[in-house]
């Protein structure tokens, strides 16, 4: 019995993972609340009070950080140094406070008052204090800035030992090296993921054409141009999209391989080219697994959606590439190729796109040669769809291929149901004649009716 093996050429859509997140000094949680005076002389918190902090030991911002319904504002943390904090607020003038080291005060109250409204920058700030030269605090309009006294006592102490001063200049300037490095990094995953994935389509094309000789060469600069970008940066799509390029180029020695004479002595070197192909293919795709089962799931819907998207096709490569390890290098992997199709067709939500995927996750056990097993599974799938042409069909081959008679009785039943489903033009219903032809003359058996099992539901 021949089973052909097809060789699935649809180019899976990836998307680049994000970005590194950059590093980042030292940093503190910072919080406080917001209050403004009333005319009774009390004081009610502020809801969407802005407040801005603005570092000025080293000249970086994080501006727009907004107060809840209780006045209170809270940043996850802000990188050690010198800060002037700036809130403003409609109906209030603005406040602020300059000098503020937020390790010495992580905590920071402010008080407004009622005025115009007027959303000061840094620069706004230092033309106040030009003005004003006998304090480091003042507000919008000409009014003081109010802050906690364990602020004011911060804002005081503006010494810096030069020994101090000089190791946080060390780590900023280690960490902008760093992150100039992950910025060198995106650009190379950028540039190769982009001329990958063009050499890997080209390739692609040309094998849908049956020219396997020109499709290599391109798979060849696919997998050069995503090593390349692996090099600078481990990347959960650069690894499936190799896995792809891989597997495809396995496919089209193959394909060549099989064309050459069994005496040529180059077959054999090809076969074998093909089968470390696929070899590497299942390593690259089970490596981005590893990453996408590593990740930290990110609350950003279109962080989310990359994320799931690069984790389906890493599930996808893997399921392909054990696909072929199983069924065409080395057969002992078929409980393992089949568990990676089980997963990879947990991640589907298609009722229709499932239950077609469960028949090819059977058909590996059953192309593994793995035939008891592969029953086992086209039972299941008849038991949830009667209707299932090709469940019959294979269902009775893997039961004939076992060998043993005692399963050549039931293997005729499934067999002669699905010749009774198919059409004329199904290509395996010669095939399927012919076995009944043979349990007939050989082992005096003829399909008997089957009596349908009751449909169930499968979850998931």
């Amino acid at each position: 019995m021949r089973i052909n093996l097809f060789f699935r050429t649809a180019v899976a859509a990836l998307l680049l993972s994000a970005c590194a997140v950059v590093a980042s000094a030292q940093s503190t949680p910072v919080s406080g609340k917001v209050t403004m005076r009333q005319a009774d002389g009390s004081e009610v918190p502020v809801q969407d009070a802005i407040v801005d902090f603005y570092q000025t030991d080293i000249s970086r911002k994080f501006l727009g950080l907004k107060t809840d319904k209780n006045g209170v504002y809270r940043h996850a943390g802000l990188p050690l140094g010198v800060y002037t904090i700036i809130v403003s607020a409609p109906g209030a003038r603005s406040s602020f406070q300059t000098n503020v080291r937020i390790s010495q005060t992580p905590e920071m109250g402010f008080r407004l008052e009622p005025g115009e409204s007027k959303r000061l920058t840094l620069d706004d700030v230092k033309t106040i204090l030009a003005g004003n030269k006998s304090g480091t605090s003042g507000g919008g309009g000409g009014g003081a800035a109010a802050a906690t006294p364990a602020a004011a006592a911060a804002a005081a102490d503006t010494k810096e030992s030069k020994e101090e001063r000089e190791k946080r200049l060390a780590e900023t300037a280690k960490i902008e090296a760093e992150n100039q490095k992950i910025v060198n990094s995106n650009e190379v995953v950028s540039r190769t993921f982009k001329a990958g994935n063009e050499a890997r389509i080209a390739g692609i094309k040309a094998s849908s054409e049956k020219n396997f000789s020109a499709a290599i060469p391109n798979f060849d600069e696919a997998i050069r141009q995503y090593e390349e970008g692996l090099a600078a940066r481990e990347d959960t799509a650069l690894l499936a999209n190799r896995s792809d390029a891989y597997r495809q180029r396995g496919a089209a020695r193959f394909n060549l391989s099989i064309k050459m004479a069994n005496d040529d002595p180059a077959k054999a070197a090809a076969m074998e080219a093909a089968f470390n192909d696929w070899r590497k293919a299942a390593e690259s795709a089970n490596r981005a697994v590893e990453l996408v089962k590593a990740q930290t799931a990110s609350t950003d819907p279109a962080m989310q959606a990359s994320q799931n998207q690069n984790k389906l096709a890493a599930y996808s490569t893997r399921a392909e590439a054990m696909r072929l390890i199983a069924t065409k290098v080395d057969r002992a992997q078929a409980d393992a190729a089949f568990t990676a199709f089980q997963e990879y067709i947990d991640l589907q939500t298609d009722p229709a796109k499932k239950a077609q995927m469960r028949t090819d996750a059977a058909k590996i056990l059953f192309d593994a040669n793995a035939y008891a097993r592969a029953a086992e599974e086209y039972k299941k799938i008849l038991a949830e769809d009667p209707e299932n042409a090709d469940a019959y069909l294979y269902l009775g081959f893997a039961l004939f291929n076992t060998g043993e008679k005692a399963n050549f009785q039931e293997a005729a039943n499934f067999i002669g149901r699905f010749v009774e489903k198919a059409p004329e033009t199904n290509s395996m219903k010669t095939e399927a004649k012919e076995i009944l032809e043979f349990l007939k003359t050989q082992e005096n058996i003829k399909p008997e009716k089957i009596q349908p099992a009751p449909t169930r539901r499968r979850r998931g």
